[in-house]
């Protein structure tokens, strides 16, 4: 796109700055920001600045409530024989080579104190398997028991990692140099979420550098706009994909294209499904999935009143007190192609975009002078991935509870900050959790050892063992 267009494009968005040192850069920085500014939008960052700068007056309170029962079930209470059938309906599924797998891994550890992809980190195993290996080898497992299963000779699950700008080079490095893990890397395919470029209190965009706008990336709700734009839905349709699991690559106890999840999902017939966990208690400060005025919805905790977060109901399976709202978020989803495929039809507003105040180091566009503020001068801007779950109709989503101990483990915080969701948390359940598969299996185990490595590539969960475990069936296991 020629100067003269762009300039033209800029200045009717009201984003003509951008251009303000353009004529002092040499030849190679003015085409380092042509080139950027020809993929940025510049009236559709001009209405997303409009909206979150100005927002509509909410139309006043939605009721909320626990979500019906019609839209729950949980594998703390379902009898054995339905979560059995869920299976089985999810391992056809697999079976057919109808299931993907959607990694959002665009995260950096650097609250981990790491400037590695989240997904690289080591949490100090036994074995000192990455998240990545991990993931990659329950993938390879989860392939082999569908296949001896099924019968069927070749079983895949295509797996499709969300990287940002940041993790893109270093997580494809990561993936090369280790083999894949042992996957196809024909099956493994990489996309990036977009980003927005970053605006001042008055909505117009910051210059990081005199030849750069300021960009970040656009939250894990921009996975639906790269699906479309980095072409993963054309490769769904070309692999005949109907199924998609989507997770978090910080979780060490997600169960990629879980069988009983798929099944679940598709049995309801729904377009879009949760896992949750029960939460801790009532004062535990996570996202709750609920319905909010008739509609799925995820809340933070600020948004009910204590007399909420302390409610309780009585289980109709179980006959147990539990908390009324207790369904925490884990960003664990099915989707249904079927809704994927809409979404190149979602007008801007589909989903909400949320602001965070930071500090944007930039350059002053009267002095020419970079600042790098003490305070916070500008917004970034970014949507959440559960965001769509009100534009969905209660019958149109389901969610699954699931047990916390066995699925989820979240790696957020630098061991001795926080003392909770870090890497000694991690590989501790992780590692109990392979301790009552053993024991399951048949194994005693010393009381002296706190937990077991279990390798994904022996059991994909407990009660699928395959290779390599004979020798711990009916044993002892010493320290």
């Amino acid at each position: 796109m020629s100067l003269e267009k762009l300039k033209e494009i800029y200045s009717a968005a009201g984003q003509s700055q951008v251009f303000t040192f353009y004529d002092s850069l040499d030849e190679p920085s003015q085409k380092s920001l042509l080139s950027q500014l020809a993929t940025i939008d510049p009236a559709r960052v001009s209405r997303i600045a409009d909206t979150v700068l100005s927002p509509a007056p909410e139309a006043g309170p939605s009721e909320i409530a626990p979500l019906p029962d019609a839209a729950t079930a949980s594998v703390l209470t379902a009898p054995a024989s339905q979560i059995e059938e869920w299976e089985a309906q999810g391992i056809s599924l697999i079976a057919q080579n109808s299931v993907a797998v959607v990694l959002l891994a665009g995260g950096q550890g650097t609250r981990l104190g790491s400037s590695a992809p989240k997904g690289c980190f080591d949490i100090d195993l036994p074995s000192h398997k990455s998240l990545f290996e991990l993931q990659a080898e329950r993938i390879l497992s989860l392939q082999k028991l569908v296949g001896n299963r099924t019968g069927k000779t070749e079983v895949i699950i295509p797996w499709y990692i969300m990287t940002s700008g940041p993790t893109r080079a270093a997580t494809e490095t990561f993936f090369n140099t280790h083999d894949y893990f042992g996957l196809n890397p024909a099956n493994v395919m990489f996309f990036e979420q977009g980003v927005l470029p970053c605006i001042d209190n008055s909505g117009k965009i910051l210059l990081e550098g005199k030849d750069k706008a300021a960009v970040a990336p656009d939250g894990n709700g921009g996975i639906y706009r790269a699906l479309v734009q980095e072409g993963v839905l054309l490769d769904f349709a070309k692999r005949g994909i109907h199924h998609v699991h989507a997770y978090c690559v910080d979780n060490c106890l997600v169960r990629m294209a879980d069988p009983v999840f798929l099944g679940f999902a598709s049995s309801r017939n729904v377009l879009v499904a949760t896992k949750s966990v029960p939460k801790r208690s009532a004062k535990e400060n996570v996202g709750l999935i609920v319905a909010k005025g008739g509609h799925p919805a995820v809340i933070e905790y600020s948004e009910i009143s204590e007399e909420m977060a302390n409610r309780t109901v009585v289980d109709s399976e179980s006959g147990k007190t539990e908390l009324a709202f207790r369904t925490a978020n884990i960003v664990n989803h099915y989707y249904s192609v079927e809704y994927l495929n809409s979404i190149a039809t979602w007008p801007d507003n589909y989903l909400p975009y949320h602001i965070a105040r930071k500090k944007i180091p930039c350059v002053d566009l009267e002095t020419g002078e970079f600042i790098s503020p003490s305070k916070p001068n500008g917004i970034k801007m970014e949507q959440f991935i559960f965001d769509c779950f009100p534009q969905l109709e209660i019958a149109q989503f389901a969610n699954l509870e699931v047990r916390r101990e066995d699925e989820f483990s979240p790696l957020k915080n630098k061991v001795g900050t926080v003392g909770e969701d870090d890497a000694n948390t991690s590989r501790a359940d992780l590692l109990k959790q392979g301790k009552r598969w053993v024991v399951a299996a048949g194994a005693t185990v010393s009381d002296s050892i706190v937990g077991v490595e279990v390798p994904p590539l022996i059991s994909y969960v407990s009660g699928f063992f395959r290779c390599g475990m004979d020798s711990v069936f009916g044993s002892e296991i010493e320290a």
